[in-house]
C-alpha cells in the first residue's frame, strides 16, 4: 500500500478541505481518467482497492496511473480508553481530494472497458466520480 518513506511530523492535525482543487484538473498522461467531484479525505486502502479493481478488469492489458499521494497521517485512540492523555497513535495515510482532482488515469484500452474499469473502481471510492476523456486532436490542423 502507499505510504510516504518518510515525513516531517508523525502526527498532524486534521485540519479542513476547502474550496476546488487547483492542480491536476487535466489528464496528463492516459486517455481515461477519473475525476473526483466531491471533497474528501482517501485512506490508502480504499486507493488500493480501486487500483485493483480497475487493473483486473482490464486483464493487465493497458497503463494505470494514480494521480493521488496519501501523504497525510491520521491517528487513532485505542478502543475504551478515557478521553485525554494527548493524541493517539498514527494508524494509516489518507490522500486530501478536492473537487476537480484526477485521482486514476489509463491508457491502452477500448472505450467501454475503460468505462467499465472506471466504474468499478469509483464503487471502491469515498467520493462520487465522474469519467473524463482525452479529446481526438483536430484532424487537418
Amino acid at each position: 500500500m502507499l505510504a510516504p518513506k518518510r515525513v516531517k511530523h508523525r502526527k498532524i492535525q486534521k485540519g479542513r478541505i476547502r474550496g476546488a482543487e487547483s492542480r491536476g484538473l487535466e489528464l496528463a498522461f492516459g486517455d481515461f481518467g477519473l475525476k473526483s467531484l466531491e471533497t474528501s479525505r482517501i485512506d490508502t486502502r480504499a486507493l488500493e482497492a480501486a487500483r485493483i479493481a480497475l487493473t483486473r478488469h482490464i486483464k493487465r492489458g493497458g497503463r494505470v496511473w494514480i494521480r493521488v499521494f496519501p501523504d497525510k497521517p491520521f491517528t487513532k485512540k485505542p478502543a475504551e480508553t478515557r478521553m485525554g492523555k494527548g493524541k493517539g497513535n498514527p494508524e494509516g495515510w489518507t490522500a486530501v481530494v478536492r473537487p476537480g482532482r484526477i485521482l486514476f488515469e489509463m491508457e491502452g484500452v477500448d472505450r467501454a472497458t475503460a468505462l467499465e474499469a472506471m466504474r468499478l473502481a469509483s464503487h471502491k471510492l469515498p467520493v462520487k466520480t465522474t469519467v473524463v476523456e482525452r479529446e481526438a486532436e483536430a484532424v487537418g490542423a
